[in-house]
């Protein structure tokens, strides 16, 4: 429970997690917030974070990899005047890109077993899900502040003006 206060801490204090996501430094403190949650979700010991951490950290990186080919490619693929065929070679690097997260998926499943319960892993996938969600819903409400912020501004400029006409 205390790393939940923690984590809510670090997403309250440090309002960078929208701003500049891409700084190293909001990435480590997005990847902290994720660790204290993942931790505490699924209940790791102190030996099984010791050992799940490195396998897991590999296998978020061999998957955001994945993901992040097909995406330049993705990004870089007009639908409109792309020709048939290389919308069906978009088509088939999707399925393959899910198939090769499958296939990472499979195969880290395996190896966290050997490191924690299968509680713990099944616990894992809804912990990474809130966290994106929680972060998702921080970034929309700091928007959400900037543009009344931005609104706010505008109209007491507006008073302003509207003042000095008078």
């Amino acid at each position: 429970m205390r790393t939940i206060f923690l984590l809510l801490g670090l997403l309250i204090i440090y309002p960078s997690f929208s701003q500049d996501s891409t700084s190293p430094e909001a990435r480590q403190k997005i990847q902290a917030a994720r660790i204290a949650l993942i931790t505490e979700r699924l209940g790791l010991t102190p030996d099984q974070a010791e050992k799940f951490w490195p396998v897991y950290r590999e296998f978020s990186e061999k998957r955001r990899d994945t993901r992040h080919e097909f995406m330049r490619a993705r990004r870089n693929h007009d639908p409109k005047t792309a020709t048939e065929e290389q919308n069906q070679r978009l088509l088939k690097m999707g399925l393959e890109a899910k198939q090769r997260e499958l296939n990472l998926e499979k195969e880290y499943s395996e190896r966290l077993l050997r490191v924690i319960d299968s509680q713990q892993l099944v616990s894992l996938k809804k912990a990474e899900d809130d966290f994106r969600q929680m972060i998702l819903r921080r970034i929309d409400h700091q928007r959400n502040m900037r543009e009344r912020r931005q609104e706010m501004r505008k109209r007491n400029q507006d008073q302003i003006e509207k003042r000095r006409g008078n």
